[in-house]
């Protein structure tokens, strides 16, 4: 036997003949010579033998749960130990109405809650600007204020559940978190009691969303790494980023450009922080990641598996991490909202049923399954539901959750798990020889790979060579496409308007002017932004304001496209 293999040399090579033996005299099958690739372009090979994965070593590639290289998952006893989170999703109309969804969902067993913002909060514009018009409260909830968020956080527990704020920008990110430290500290929940995560992604703002008004990228960047240092010191249980790889993903990008980008973007804070005095032991335990997974099933629980492993070795390595936490790669997953159709929605909850249980398989420590009528609206109650009662058949009904990594050992799954992490880790690399993450923002590299996969994918269904069922495979009858409820959002903007008018009339003109003009001068320091973030939220600032303030003393950003 070799030294640290699983399998024997000549036991290799016996196998490898028998496998052409068999490819000769039973399989005979002209199909089995075609080649078949994933997503992300690894050949298929027709059977997967121990041939496959003759040089893994065990306890190095491997290893076992809760110990580097962390492939198996990151606690000893995975999900007998600790279920993943079950979130979904809610953000829609006033706070006020999107807190009632939120109780309803926590009184059917979500364990956790997903907020998303309509568009006006997240680019930072208050419910009463011009540029808002027409979007407040449609798909997110619309927040302005402080008192905004304490109405969407009335009788929730706080302190008992942990909440995914997602912010998107760091710009609004600073913003809203402080929102949501200044309400709980006003209910006299203690800042350590808080657990949860803001999405903060630099990339959110400068690279995959657009917009009129955008700061910079290194400003944006600056953002991001202030509230990861403000949380690292003030809010223990709270996760100050999650780095973005599902919205790459659904603008644009192959599952190693997803993981490989994030991973880029996690390099250059940890490298900021550190110049900045920290140590990667203060920070790294309450970095977290947001994976996107798609159709193809077993490369993306090998993409998740992978990337446990490298996050483990840059830390370990790279940063030299000293406390085993800082090692952990915890992950967040959606399931695909890109490969969700109008055509036959009722199809969208075998799709995302599918992805969830990938995400399971893969080692996720929370996830939302999307709800069949996304491509429509907002979810509707039931729909809500159906996604909900879709994680927890997962969790109780399956069995998939009481043994950790199942799939270990495939040598179908080892072999993917291995090949991609090699191509993240090469598109790392190149990331690098560019100049790192800031530099490829800002030169319009990462804006073009991501163009052109978004461009090159939607040809590949135009022309039917990437299937999808009811859309250009067993073509639906359009004039008999499923009719379902969509989701009515309630009238928000007046009432928005209504209650800014009276904040601003109520609140105290002099505290609040003082702290916009030390918030304005900060501005321009070395120092951590949020804590004159959050004297202008105390003061009941709006986020209209505060964003204004960023735009002015930052300036505005164009995309580099050419």
């Amino acid at each position: 036997m070799d030294e640290n293999r699983l399998y024997d040399s000549e036991e290799i090579k016996k196998i490898k003949m028998e496998k052409e033996k068999w490819k000769e005299q039973t399989l005979r099958d002209k199909a089995g010579e075609k080649t078949y690739y994933t997503e992300n372009g690894i050949p298929i090979d027709i059977l997967y033998t121990p041939e496959h994965i003759a040089d893994l070593d065990y306890l190095s590639d491997l290893g076992f749960p809760g110990q580097p290289p962390y492939v198996r998952g990151v606690y000893p006893n995975m999900y007998r130990g600790r279920l993943f989170t079950v979130r979904q999703l809610s953000g829609f109309g006033g706070p006020e109405d999107c807190n009632r969804r939120i109780k309803f969902l926590l009184d059917q067993g979500a364990t956790g809650i997903n907020i998303v913002f309509d568009l006006p909060t997240i680019r930072g514009y208050d419910s009463d600007d011009y540029r808002a018009e027409g979007n407040v409260g449609i798909c997110g909830v619309a927040i302005d204020s402080l008192a905004d968020m304490e109405s969407l956080f009335d009788s929730i527990p706080i302190d008992e559940m942990t909440s995914s704020v997602v912010t998107h920008l760091p710009s609004t990110t600073v913003v809203l978190l402080a929102m949501y430290t200044v309400m709980a500290e006003k209910r006299g929940v203690p800042l350590e009691k808080l657990g949860g995560t803001t999405q903060n992604d630099f990339l959110m703002e400068t690279t995959i969303g657009s917009a009129p008004e955008i700061i910079p990228p290194a400003h944006s960047f600056r953002l991001q790494c202030d509230a990861i240092e403000y949380a690292s010191k003030n809010l223990p249980r709270w996760n100050p980023v999650s780095y973005n790889g599902y919205n790459l993903r659904e603008a644009g990008t192959t599952a190693v450009q997803e993981v490989a980008i994030a991973l880029a973007n996690c390099i250059a804070t940890a490298e900021e922080l550190i110049k900045r005095g920290n140590d990667i032991d203060d920070f790294a335990r309450r970095l977290s990641f947001f994976w996107d997974l798609c159709n193809d099933f077993f490369e993306e629980i090998a993409k998740c598996r992978a990337s446990r492993k490298l996050y483990q070795e840059i830390i370990s390595n790279r940063f030299k991490a000293r406390n085993p936490k800082s090692e952990l790669m915890r992950f967040h997953v959606q399931t695909a909202g890109n490969t969700l159709t109008a055509v036959e929605p009722l199809n969208n909850i075998a799709r995302s049923a599918v992805q969830g249980l990938a995400a399971i398989l893969g080692g996720c420590q929370s996830l939302h399954v999307d709800s069949f009528d996304e491509a429509y609206s907002a979810p509707t109650e039931e729909a809500a539901l159906v996604s909900l009662r879709t994680q927890q058949i997962l969790q109780v009904e399956t069995n998939v959750v009481n043994t950790v990594d199942p799939l270990a050992g495939s040598y179908y799954v080892e072999s993917l798990t291995r090949d991609i992490g090699d191509k993240i880790k090469d598109y790392i690399d190149k990331i690098e020889s560019k100049g790192g993450i800031i530099a490829v923002a800002e030169s319009g590299w990462l804006h073009r790979e991501i163009s052109d996969f978004a461009y090159n994918q939607q040809k590949q269904i135009e022309s039917g060579e990437r299937k999808i069922v009811g859309v250009n495979y067993f073509v639906s009858d359009k004039e008999e496409e499923s009719k379902i409820d969509v989701f009515r959002y309630p009238e928000t903007e007046e009432k928005q308007k209504q209650k800014l008018s009276e904040l601003r009339q109520k609140r105290d003109q002099e505290k609040l002017e003082h702290s916009l003009k030390v918030l304005r001068e900060k501005c321009h320091s070395d120092e951590n932004i949020m804590p004159f973030v959050k004297d202008a939220v105390e003061a009941y600032a709006t986020l209209g304001e505060i964003q204004e303030i960023f735009r002015e003393e930052f300036g505005l950003w164009q995309f580099p496209l050419v």
